[in-house]
């Protein structure tokens, strides 16, 4: 095989399989960093390998095996007084034959996800959540991640280290939470694929308005933790809301990377088939008897819109309606802030209006670019174009994107000209 053809089969092998890897060896070894240590050097004995012998008929079988192999060397070598160790190391034989039934059956799913709970765990903080998840769960380099996040490398890698060494810190063990502590867990979880596919659509900063990257990432990860939980309805909420958000990502960025608002968007060149999963998820939801979590009606929601052929075809008194059930359940004031955008669209502006002036005095909505944009629009549909100019404006301030702060600043001057022409 050439060098070049190798290295792309090491990198697809390392994004797919080293999480796998990874979480196998965790359970073995009981810690992070020799379980990546471990997953490395099997990969590094691939690269010798593979490129004078060529690549196995079963490489992932064949890294999987390898990395045990290495995990029970280090183990044979540590201190014998660990019984625990001795006692694996020696009922493990020195074999190189393949099992299969131990790799693709086992309990890989299980090794998976308890890799997925600890990188998630509720003591890190949100950032070191998802810097840790991307590196160990979707395998991506401490440079990806720090590309991906618009970070310097060496915040991320440290970023890193400071989570492993919480983790060490506060004993936590991999393994899976028991079933009263699940839940909890699982909602810390979809948080995390959550706020790094909102930090790809929605980019918070930098100069592009979305970072399909990190959406990619997102969805393998919902995707992944969906198969792993088939039966918990917010996760398959939670994926059918990124798998119909997703579909938008194109129809969002115009021809000079500028924002497409939603109801301004080609429909024709949202992603179709991403549509259809989204939406069969959502009859998996129905049929679970699951509707009323707060990932299933944001899922809802994104589908009233996925299902609208056109804007003018949305059904905006529906959205309205499945935010009011939302912001029973989580009392959230960006909640508040997008249902006061559908109760506008389906009652008027004013009736928006009504609903967005409370958050204004909210503190946690101090510093909320969105708040005075959709505040901004909804005064500019309700005819007051100065009032709608000082909010975007306002918008423009408190936004660290480039994007999104010359689109406020172009609607605001806008709204300046229409003043002027009614004068």
């Amino acid at each position: 095989m050439e060098s070049r053809d190798l290295d792309a089969t090491l990198a697809t092998l390392w994004r797919v399989e080293s999480p796998r890897v990874v979480a196998r060896l965790v359970r073995l070894v009981g810690d992070l960093d020799t379980a990546e240590e471990l997953a490395q050097d099997a990969f590094v004995a691939a690269i010798e390998k593979w490129r004078h012998e060529g690549v196995p008929g079963n490489p992932a079988g064949w890294l999987n095996t390898t990395a045990r192999f290495l995990a029970v060397d280090r183990i044979r070598r540590r201190d014998t007084k660990r019984h625990k160790y001795r006692l694996v190391a020696a009922t493990t034989p020195r074999s190189t034959e393949l099992d299969i039934g131990q790799i693709v059956d086992g309990d890989l799913a299980d090794d998976l996800l308890g890799l997925i709970f600890m990188s998630c765990h509720p003591i890190l903080s949100p950032d070191a959540r998802s810097a840790l998840t991307l590196r160990l769960v979707c395998g991506l380099t401490t440079g990806e991640v720090a590309r991906a996040f618009l970070a310097p490398e060496a915040t991320i890698a440290q970023r890193v280290v400071r989570a492993k060494r919480t983790l060490a810190a506060a004993d936590i063990r991999f393994e899976l939470p028991g079933p009263a502590e699940r839940p909890a867990r699982l909602a810390a979880v979809r948080e995390v694929v959550y706020l790094v596919f909102n930090e790809g659509y929605s980019a918070t900063s930098g100069d592009s308005w979305v970072r399909p990257e990190l959406c990619s990432e997102a969805l393998r990860l919902g995707r992944m933790l969906a198969s792993l939980t088939p039966d918990d309805t917010e996760t398959l909420g939670l994926l059918a809301l990124i798998e119909l958000q997703a579909s938008r990502l194109t129809a969002r960025v115009g021809p000079q990377g500028d924002p497409v608002l939603l109801m301004d968007q080609d429909r024709t060149r949202w992603d179709r088939l991403l549509i259809h999963r989204g939406l069969a998820l959502i009859e998996q939801i129905h049929r679970l008897r699951g509707t009323v979590g707060p990932y299933a009606l944001q899922a809802a929601i994104a589908a009233c819109h996925a299902r609208a052929a056109t804007a003018a075809d949305t059904d905006w008194p529906r959205i309205a309606a499945l935010y009011d059930g939302l912001v029973q359940i989580t009392s959230s004031p960006v909640v508040e802030l997008n249902r006061a955008v559908a109760i506008g669209r389906a009652f008027g502006p004013q009736a928006g209006l009504d609903v967005v002036r409370p958050l204004l005095d909210h503190p946690a909505m101090r510093g909320y670019h969105l708040l005075p944009a959709v505040a901004g629009d909804l005064s500019c549909g309700a005819g007051d174009h100065e009032e709608a100019r000082r909010y975007f404006l306002s918008s423009a301030a408190l936004t660290a994107n480039t994007q999104q702060r010359r689109t406020m600043q172009r609607r605001a001057a806008d709204c300046a000209t229409h003043q002027a022409g009614g004068t």
